[in-house]
């Protein structure tokens, strides 16, 4: 009898413990990791194994497939945004280097002037400027002083050939009056020559 009552406690453990593992139900939501956490203490030992319920082991395939499949997916599209964005930063940089290039450019252009189809830097272009002025300013001074100089010598002469031609004319008016009076008495000793 005592094998008998036995036998039967071992049989109801047996079933009790197999009801109980039909019973529950494995949790698939949560990570992976909580998943097998919960698959190896849910599960039953026997000596040194666990004895893990087929339906769950199942269960646990799909959900890691599922899990990797979603990571692959992510990796994926991770892989093509990282690409689309090294292409972007690659077109950017390339982007900025010509912008650079044309700031360097209008930089110098701001800086020179354009003179004779050459550039010029502002601080040269001014320098030749003022340069040109000063020696035109001073070829102006030295022009004026030798024109003032012309002017004062001509003015000199001209009252100086005034006088000559007011001279010049007296002393004709003075050697008409000469000749006429020595003609007169010319005519004069020859009216008495023809007289006599």
């Amino acid at each position: 009898m005592k094998k008998q009552l036995t036998l039967l406690i071992t049989v109801m453990l047996i079933s009790w413990n197999g009801f109980s593992q039909i019973n529950k139900k494995f949790i698939d939501t949560g990570s992976v990791k909580n998943q097998f956490n919960y698959l190896i203490n849910k599960s039953n030992r026997y000596q040194n194994y666990k004895v893990v319920q087929y339906n769950w082991l199942q269960k646990l395939k799909r959900n890691v497939a599922d899990t990797l499949s979603k990571s692959q997916k992510e990796i994926v599209n991770n892989y093509k945004t990282i690409t689309s964005q090294k292409t972007k930063i690659d077109s950017l940089q390339v982007s900025i280097k010509n912008s650079n290039k044309n700031i360097e450019t209008l930089t110098v252009e701001k800086q020179s002037i354009s003179f004779l189809g050459m550039l010029i830097k502002k601080a040269t272009f001014k320098s030749i400027l003022f340069f040109t002025i000063g020696v035109l300013a001073l070829l102006l001074v030295l022009f004026i002083s030798k024109f003032k100089q012309s002017n004062t010598i001509t003015q000199h002469i001209k009252e100086a050939l005034k006088e000559l031609e007011d001279e010049y004319n007296e002393h004709r008016t003075k050697a008409l009056e000469r000749e006429q009076k020595v003609m007169r008495k010319l005519q004069d000793e020859l009216n008495k020559q023809k007289k006599e």
